[in-house]
């Protein structure tokens, strides 16, 4: 495509990425848009308004070398190098898990939760990967204070980066512990969210993701639910009176991850939520004041 490429228009580049596409992707057309837009510097709307406009051989070098990665099985986000996440844009990288759109239910809710509650601001988000959950409430929330936390050091440096590019940094903290760090937070937290590995063992080495996304970030032992567990029974220490606790749970753990609630919280409301495909997603677990 570098030599045939020269001088192709937009709309013909996009006819023929789609085809190449369709053998690693489940969406090449928004792909093969997305593609064309990063290589471009515009946005994916400009790319579908403006299909007469030929590339010039350098860009449709650059494309086909990008190409290329996508075809060798590197997933999408680590091509560009970034992702969109609660309408933010991310900076990815092989060691950070890529955001999903399913993580977005937990931001939401938390958003929602905090706004209705503008006396309670110290949260902590465990396992923070590449940023994503406790820079988008930062951003939807002035005034909240955040630790995030991740035992992975290129997840804490990719997490502080993003940070600093969406102007969050003086109101994230960021610590490179494995999940709670107790002598670093404050005594008591309003609300804690988590997005951990949850995957079990056995499954993950069956699936795509497992060649290419970081294990650290998805394997959650043989269950899927050994730091789940974990972090539910050290919660009911940390969570001030009427805190919020908010995980993301793999679909086929809502009983289980249920159980564990209701055996380490005495005196709480617990509810499992549903993504927009109808499965369990997020745990809610609300304390009494």
């Amino acid at each position: 495509m570098a030599n045939n490429g020269r001088g192709k228009t937009i709309g013909t580049m996009l006819d023929d990425l789609v085809p190449r596409l369709e053998k690693t992707s489940d969406t090449p057309g928004l792909d093969a848009q997305v593609l064309l837009a990063h290589v471009l510097g515009k946005p994916r709307a400009w790319v579908l308004a403006h299909p007469e406009i030929p590339l010039t051989q350098n860009r449709a070098a650059r494309l086909e070398a990008l190409l290329a990665c996508l075809e060798s099985g590197q997933p999408l986000p680590y091509v560009l190098g970034h992702w969109e996440f609660f309408g933010l844009d991310f900076e990815v990288t092989p060691q950070v898990l890529i955001p999903r759109p399913e993580t977005e239910l937990l931001v939401e809710r938390a958003v929602d939760w905090l706004k209705a509650r503008p006396g309670q601001r110290q949260a902590v988000d465990v396992g923070t990967g590449s940023g994503c959950i406790a820079i988008s409430l930062a951003v939807n929330l002035p005034d909240l204070r955040i630790t995030a936390t991740d035992v992975s050091p290129q997840a804490v440096e990719v997490a502080r980066h993003n940070a600093e590019r969406l102007h969050v940094a003086d109101r994230v903290k960021f610590l490179e512990v494995d999940l709670f760090p107790d002598p670093l937070l404050p005594e008591s937290l309003d609300l804690i969210v988590a997005n951990l590995p949850y995957i079990p063992t056995p499954t993950l080495h069956t699936l795509p993701i497992y060649q290419h996304e970081p294990v650290l970030a998805l394997d959650g032992g043989a269950d899927g639910l050994v730091l789940v567990r974990k972090l539910i029974t050290q919660a009911p220490n940390l969570l001030a009176p009427g805190g919020l606790l908010l995980m993301e749970i793999e679909s086929s753990q809502g009983p289980a991850a249920l159980s564990i609630a209701y055996d380490a919280f005495s005196e709480a409301e617990i509810h499992l939520h549903k993504d927009l495909a109808g499965r369990d997603r997020l745990l809610e677990v609300q304390l009494g004041p």
